[in-house]
């Protein structure tokens, strides 16, 4: 399987005391459908999922596979304890979803080995699903080369599909994908950065503003693939706005959550640590994407 398109980082919807809110998800999947998003990466970092309990993981999961339509559904199971996240592969399998993907433990600090033991042991508790390593050194501090660990997990993990790559080493990225002539699926996560995972070779993405901009992507994947760079470079520069309002905000989840409430889909707020975004926050807001244009793009 290879993932194409947009893939959106969903939120996790919660009500206001900060308790999952299932009931919002199918018309939260209905708006990522009818904005030409091609699936969905639940309970990731956007998702908050090391915020979530086990059963609201799996609560989460299954309402977006009952909600998920035409949307591809790829479920974030990893944890600290590999029986956890061996639980939650075997459940995201018995729930049909499309596949899974897991960030290493970010505590005790794995190396390479370590990762590929972790992978293996997670992927086995899903034998029928596609695995995708989940690349984010700026969140786990897990930094290791994924061309290498495709290469060694390769002998390993007979349902190993590649990665989502969230960092911005674009040589290890283009060699990932480089390596055996594309075996392996390479989702590129950083939204700011779309245009160079294009060119690097990316055919599909995972990010959190996909939520509310997918329009502006798919822009830019058009003129992209059009070899029209100029105007893929000015609607990328239109996505660095935001993603500039997001670095300002103090919390890009709590704010994205925010954007999402003005675009109609109530997400609710962040749970603790995260902040929440009181009324002067959201005046901030409002101002900040009225100045951009970001409901006018």
């Amino acid at each position: 399987m290879k993932l194409t398109g947009l893939i959106a980082a969903p939120l996790t919807p919660f009500d206001a005391q900060a308790n999952l809110a299932p009931e919002r998800i199918p018309a939260y999947a209905a708006y990522l459908r009818d904005h030409g998003v091609a699936g969905v990466f639940v309970n990731g970092s956007t998702g908050e999922s090391l915020s979530l309990s086990v059963p609201e993981r799996k609560a989460a999961a299954e309402a977006w596979q009952a909600a998920k339509g035409t949307l591809k559904h790829v479920v974030h199971v990893g944890a600290n304890s590999v029986v956890e996240a061996r639980e939650l592969a075997a459940h995201a399998q018995a729930i049909g979803a499309d596949a899974i993907g897991a960030m290493p433990p970010c505590f005790f600090k794995a190396s390479l080995a370590g990762v590929i033991d972790y992978c293996e042991a997670v992927a086995a508790a899903a034998p029928a699903l596609p695995f995708y390593y989940y690349h984010i050194p700026g969140m786990t501090r897990v930094e290791l080369s994924v061309r290498e660990l495709l290469e060694q997990g390769e002998r390993r993990i007979p349902t190993l599909a590649g990665a989502k790559f969230t960092f911005e080493n674009l040589m290890d990225f283009q060699q990932a994908i480089d390596y055996k002539n594309g075996r392996f699926d390479l989702l590129f996560g950083r939204d700011e950065m779309l245009l160079n995972g294009l060119a690097a070779g990316a055919v599909g993405a995972v990010g959190s503003t996909y939520n509310f901009m997918a329009g502006v992507y798919l822009k830019i994947i058009a003129a992209f693939q059009a070899n029209d760079l100029a105007t893929a470079r000015l609607w990328q520069a239109r996505s660095q706005q935001l993603v500039n309002v997001l670095q300002e905000s103090g919390s890009g989840i709590a704010c994205c959550k925010a954007i999402m409430g003005l675009a109609g889909i109530d997400c609710g707020p962040c749970r603790i640590p995260l902040p929440r975004f009181g009324t002067a926050k959201m005046a901030w807001l409002k101002c900040r994407i009225d100045q951009i244009g970001l409901f006018r793009w």
